[in-house]
């Protein structure tokens, strides 16, 4: 249900805001080559020495909790926070060779969902998704925050409500025309 201030509508679009998928990091990465690449998660960045630990890919059916079927593809990649000697942030030209290797192993759907697992070695994995990166003081930054269940036919009349009230009013939290009270 809506509140009067449409808050589930701002969570949706902050949620859709914060899942990019492959295709968009690389291309942003691809501008940026020699920047560091510097993941952050719970309030801080991982540690210089990280690793790209695994990349897997993979498409998935299912149905949903509505009894509604749903198929994606998703690309889940493996960071291991650690700190290790004298290294620093990797460059954002070698995260994309990383990713670029796997490709002549695996067929990655550029469009696909991005799911980062992330682990310090000790801590049980957790899954993040990635908002669009951003360069921050000569570093290519990108904020994950952990990946929120979903209830996949409340997120579609979600966002077909926000659909109808942006063709009505012009944005969710717009309420200068009568139809968006």
């Amino acid at each position: 249900m809506l509140t009067p201030d449409n808050r589930e509508f701002e969570q949706l679009v902050k949620i859709i805001a914060d899942d990019i998928g492959i295709g968009d990091l690389l291309d942003f990465l691809g501008d940026h080559k020699d920047m560091p690449l510097v993941f952050s998660y719970d309030g801080r960045p991982v540690k210089p020495g990280y690793h790209v630990t695994e990349v897997k890919a993979g498409a998935f059916s299912a149905l949903d909790c509505g009894a509604n079927p749903e198929s994606w593809t998703e690309i889940f990649i493996q960071l291991w926070d650690v700190e290790e000697g004298e290294r620093t942030h990797m460059p954002s030209g070698k995260f994309t060779a990383i990713i670029r290797k796997v490709t002549e192993h695996l067929s990655l759907d550029m469009s696909a969902k991005l799911t980062f697992e992330v682990s310090d070695g000790i801590a049980p994995m957790q899954l993040h998704q990635a908002s669009m990166p951003a360069v921050v003081n000569g570093e290519v930054h990108v904020e994950l925050s952990p990946r929120p269940a979903s209830c996949k036919p409340r997120d579609r009349w979600l966002a077909e409500q926000a659909r109808s009230l942006a063709s009505c009013c012009g944005s969710p939290k717009s309420d200068e025309k009568p139809c968006c009270r």
